[in-house]
C-alpha cells in the first residue's frame, strides 16, 4: 500500500457524525489516506473537539503534518463532556444549523490555501447521516463521497424505510406494538435478506408518531445518499455478500473497504498510531489486569457509547456477571444509567473483587485481541462487531437501538457467532448465556465461526485482498480524478 507522489497534494475534508462510533471509523479512514499522500483536514463539532482535547490531551492532535483538525458548531447549548450529546436533538439540529459554518469553512481552507502552505480541497468524504454537506459540495462545485460507517445490512435497512413507511407498515397504528407479537412479522421484502423480522430492521421504525425525528432523519439520509456519486462502507465483501450483491444492483458504486482497523494494520506509522479518537479517557490499567489472567478466561462487557439502562438492568447484569463465576472486564460509563449516577451494590463488589474490573473506558481492540478474553457481552454496534469479528471472539448481544438490532440478527443467524440476550434483562439469563458463551458446547462452536470470519478478515485486508484491492480503486479511480 504504497503512498502517492505528487507535486500537490490531494486534500480531502473528512466530517464525521458527531458520536464516537462515527468519529472511529472516519478517523481510520483518515489515517489510511494520509498514509497514501493526502493532505487531512478532520472537521469535529467544537463539543467533541473539546471531548478529544479533554481525553487525549491538545498535543495528541497536534505535530502530524498535513493532518489538520477543525471545528463547526453544531447549534446546541453548553452540555456535559462527559457525556454523549442527546442523539435525537443532534439529528434536529445537524439539518438547521451546520450547513453554513461548513461551507463556510470550505471557503476559508481555499481562500487560505496559498498562504497557508495547503493544497485546495479536492474532495470532501462525508459521514452517510450528514448529507447536509452534499449542499455544499454542489454549490462550491467539490466532488463527494459518502461513507456509511454502518453493516451493509444495517444501511439496507435504512433505505428499506421507504418500503415499509410507503406500504403503511410504520408508523405503527397501535401503541401495543411492541408487545402484540407485530415485531415477530417476518418481511421477506428487504433486498439480499431473507427472514427478517420487522424487530430486526433498525429500531427507528418503532414509533406511531409520523414526525418521529430518528424515522424521518434516517429514511431522508439514506435516499439522500442513494442519489450521491459513490458510496465507502467498512465491511468486507465476503461478510455481506448477498445484501452487497442486492444494493450494488440498484446503488451508486459502493466501496468495500474494511475491517479499517486491520486495513491500518497494512501501515507502520507511529505518528499515526499517537492520533486517537476515544472521547473518553481510556484505562491504561486494563491491559496490566488482562495479563494477570489466564488465556481464553475473560468475558468483556462493553455497551458502546451511547446505550443507556435502567438502574435494575444493571444490577440484573451485574448479578448475573457475579453468578457466573467467569473474571470479567465490563466498561460503565458515567452516563450509562439514565438519568443518575452508575451505582453497583456493595454486595457486587465484594463477592467479585478477585475477578473483575469495573473501568470507565477501555482500548476495546486491544483487549479483544488480548489472549486472556474469550467472550464479549456487546451492544452489536458495528465497530464492537467488527472488533469481536477481527479478534475471533463470539458475542452475547444486547441491542439498544439503530442499526444494532439488525447487527445482532446477523450474528446469531447469519454468522453464527452470537446469542441474543433479551431485551428485558434478567440474572438469571445473563448466568446462564455468559456459562454457555465460556463453557458450552454451543460456545465453543461460536469461537470457531469467529476464528473463520477473522481468517476472512484478514484475509481481505492483506495486499491483495478484496479491501485492500478496493481501497486503492477508491484511491486511484474516485478520489484523484479532477
Amino acid at each position: 500500500m504504497g503512498s502517492l507522489v505528487a507535486d500537490r497534494k490531494p486534500h480531502v475534508v473528512c466530517i464525521p457524525f458527531p458520536a464516537q462510533g462515527h468519529v472511529t471509523p472516519m478517523l481510520k479512514l483518515a489515517k489510511l489516506l494520509h498514509f497514501k499522500g493526502f493532505h487531512i483536514t478532520f472537521v469535529n463539532t467544537e463539543f467533541n473537539h473539546q471531548r478529544l482535547l479533554n481525553s487525549r490531551g491538545s498535543h495528541a492532535l497536534k505535530g502530524l503534518p498535513d493532518f489538520c483538525f477543525e471545528t463547526i458548531p453544531d447549534g446546541l447549548p453548553p452540555s456535559d463532556l462527559n457525556a454523549t450529546q442527546d442523539v435525537p436533538t443532534l439529528f434536529e439540529s445537524i439539518p438547521k444549523n451546520c450547513l453554513s459554518p461548513f461551507k463556510n469553512l470550505l471557503l476559508r481552507l481555499n481562500e487560505s490555501a496559498e498562504s497557508a502552505g495547503a493544497p485546495p480541497i479536492t474532495c470532501i468524504i462525508s459521514d452517510g447521516v450528514m448529507s447536509f454537506t452534499q449542499d455544499a459540495a454542489q454549490q462550491l462545485g467539490i466532488p463527494e463521497v459518502m461513507f456509511w460507517t454502518t453493516s451493509a445490512c444495517g444501511f439496507m435497512g435504512y433505505l428499506h424505510y421507504k418500503n415499509l413507511i410507503e406500504t403503511g407498515v410504520t408508523p405503527f397504528k397501535d401503541e401495543n406494538f411492541l408487545t402484540n407479537g407485530c415485531l415477530e412479522s417476518v418481511i421477506d421484502s428487504v433486498p439480499g435478506m431473507k427472514g427478517m423480522r420487522l424487530r430486526d430492521i433498525p429500531s427507528f421504525i418503532r414509533t406511531t408518531d409520523p414526525n418521529d425525528i430518528m424515522l424521518n432523519y434516517l429514511y431522508r439520509e439514506s435516499q439522500r445518499t442513494s442519489k450521491g456519486s459513490h458510496i465507502i462502507l467498512n465491511t468486507f465483501d465476503a461478510l455481506e455478500t448477498n445484501v452487497l450483491q442486492s444494493m450494488r444492483s440498484f446503488l451508486p458504486p459502493i466501496h468495500t473497504i474494511g475491517p479499517l482497523h486491520m486495513l491500518l494494520r497494512e501501515v507502520h506509522d507511529d505518528r499515526l498510531d499517537s492520533l486517537g479518537s476515544n472521547l473518553w479517557r481510556e484505562d491504561p490499567e486494563c491491559i496490566k489486569w488482562l495479563d494477570s489472567k489466564e488465556p481464553n478466561s475473560v468475558v468483556l462487557v462493553n455497551f458502546g457509547s451511547i446505550t443507556v439502562m435502567s438502574a435494575e438492568q444493571m444490577i440484573e447484569f451485574a448479578w448475573g456477571l457475579a453468578n457466573c463465576k467467569h473474571p470479567f472486564m465490563w466498561v460503565i460509563r458515567p452516563d450509562l444509567v439514565k438519568g443518575e449516577k452508575a451505582i453497583l451494590p456493595p454486595e457486587f463488589t465484594v463477592e467479585t473483587k478477585d475477578r473483575s474490573l469495573i473501568t470507565s473506558w477501555c482500548p476495546q481492540e486491544q483487549v479483544l485481541g488480548h489472549p486472556s478474553v474469550a467472550g464479549f457481552l456487546t451492544h452489536s454496534g458495528w465497530n464492537s462487531t467488527l472488533d469481536a469479528i477481527c479478534a475471533g471472539v463470539p458475542v452475547i448481544c444486547w441491542p439498544f437501538f439503530a442499526e444494532q438490532q439488525t447487527n445482532c440478527r446477523y450474528c446469531c443467524n447469519g454468522w453464527d457467532i452470537g446469542m441474543e440476550i433479551d431485551n428485558n434483562v434478567k440474572r438469571d439469563e445473563v448466568e446462564s448465556l455468559v456459562r454457555e458463551l465460556m463453557e458450552g458446547d454451543e460456545g465453543k462452536q461460536m469461537k470457531r465461526n469467529a476464528e473463520e470470519w477473522k481468517k476472512k478478515a484478514m484475509e481481505a485486508t492483506r495486499s491483495g485482498g478484496s479491501s485492500f484491492v478496493n481501497f486503492d480503486r477508491l484511491v486511484n479511480d474516485v478520489l484523484l480524478q479532477k
